[in-house]
């Protein structure tokens, strides 16, 4: 073989013959197959010198708060995400962007009070999504037709608004009971008569009187400057009216003063 005829020969030779380096695992994590478990480690953030080949990442049992802005390295095979028992309070709108192979998004027990479908718009892959054990009252249908591929959900355990602004979830749970995963735990909390009923037993009859009828806070601030400016330009419009007609009669009379045939005395 070529290899043997000289030191630097050999060299090369044992160069290319080496494996090539494991890919990079933060000093957080373990590490092996792709997959990089972080969790317990009372981590703040999320690691940024993850693999990009990783295609499962567990962050549980941590002290993550906040998911900002591209929170996460460029990881475009990871398929499944696990962030449950965190303090997570928020998570910004870009978030997860560069995560659209994701399938599965574990964000449950957490401190989650709203989520915006902008958030999910990126995870077109997504089956499957816990949020079970948070603290969500109400949340928005974009979210969840955001995910055309959601195949399995987990809301249990919020502590779910009953109002009328439950209504588009409701309808959304109506439509999709296959998809929504332990039911019988999607209870109400508020009002207090309401409290542990469960969502799915609600029928049509229960949301009589919001249908149709709902105002929200947009309706309230068109009313409050059509309303006013509605008022002011009705006094202007009178006011100009008004001026008009006077104007108008002083003129003709003025016409018919001067029209008016002038009798002369003759001495």
């Amino acid at each position: 073989m070529g290899c043997w005829r000289g030191p630097s020969t050999v060299l090369a030779c044992l160069l290319i013959l080496r494996p090539p380096p494991s890919p990079a695992c933060p000093a957080a994590c373990r590490c092996s197959s792709g997959e990089a478990d972080c969790s317990e480690h009372a981590l703040h953030e999320v690691p940024q010198s993850l693999s990009a080949n990783t295609s499962t990442l567990w962050l549980g049992y941590n002290f993550i708060r906040v998911l900002g802005p591209r929170s996460f390295p460029p990881l475009p095979g990871l398929l499944r995400l696990s962030l449950p028992h965190n303090r997570l309070g928020l998570i910004h709108s870009q978030a997860l962007v560069g995560l659209g192979a994701l399938q599965e998004l574990d964000l449950s027990n957490n401190y989650l009070t709203m989520l915006t479908p902008e958030t999910f718009q990126p995870l077109t892959s997504l089956v499957m999504l816990n949020l079970g054990s948070n603290r969500l009252g109400e949340l928005e249908p974009g979210v969840l037709r955001a995910l055309p591929q959601l195949r399995a959900l987990f809301l249990q355990d919020n502590p779910w608004v009953c109002s009328c602004g439950i209504l588009p979830l409701w309808r959304w749970l109506s439509h999709n009971r296959e998809k929504v995963r332990e039911k019988s735990l999607l209870l109400c909390r508020v009002p207090e008569q309401l409290n542990k009923y469960p969502i799915m037993a609600f029928g049509n009859e229960s949301f009589r009187q919001c249908q149709e009828t709902t105002l929200f806070a947009k309706h309230y601030i068109a009313f409050l400057i059509i309303g006013p400016f509605s008022f002011i330009a009705s006094i202007f419009f009178c006011t100009l009216m008004g001026s008009i007609t006077v104007v108008y009669h002083n003129l003709r009379r003025e016409h018919h003063f001067w029209r008016r045939p002038r009798i002369c005395r003759c001495r």
